[in-house]
């Protein structure tokens, strides 16, 4: 499977058909700390930062990304350093290749952080 990182969104019509557990099988396999969630509709992942601030810059860092990819996760910051993403194709009310896309891209992000690249 290609390298998700270097794919780019698309948008998605109403009447497409969401992926399958099954066809979500190779996806999971490139986004590995991201788990199935809302029965199979939705992933998800959680994040801890060091503080506050951290937390809302890696959800500022996400939000600009989002609106690159003009693909919107949803976004939550719980307990002041945690974050809490879902992502699942609101327009076919399932999972699509986006949501893998647009993972690894944030999972991207991390990685750019701990090189000292992020904050």
């Amino acid at each position: 499977m290609q390298d998700l990182t270097q794919k780019k969104c698309k948008p998605c019509e109403e009447f497409e058909k969401p992926l399958t557990l099954q066809e979500v099988t190779p996806y999971l396999e490139q986004v590995q700390e991201w788990q199935i969630a809302d029965a199979g509709t939705a992933i998800e992942r959680s994040f801890k930062f060091e503080n506050f601030k951290e937390a809302i810059d890696f959800i500022n860092k996400v939000a600009e990304l989002a609106e690159t990819e003009g693909h919107h996760p949803d976004i939550f910051l719980y307990g002041y350093n945690k974050v809490r993403i879902l992502l699942s194709t609101h327009s076919i009310k399932g999972l699509s290749e986006n949501d893998f896309i647009e993972a690894t891209k944030i999972d991207k992000l991390l990685e750019e952080k701990s090189k000292g690249e992020l904050i």
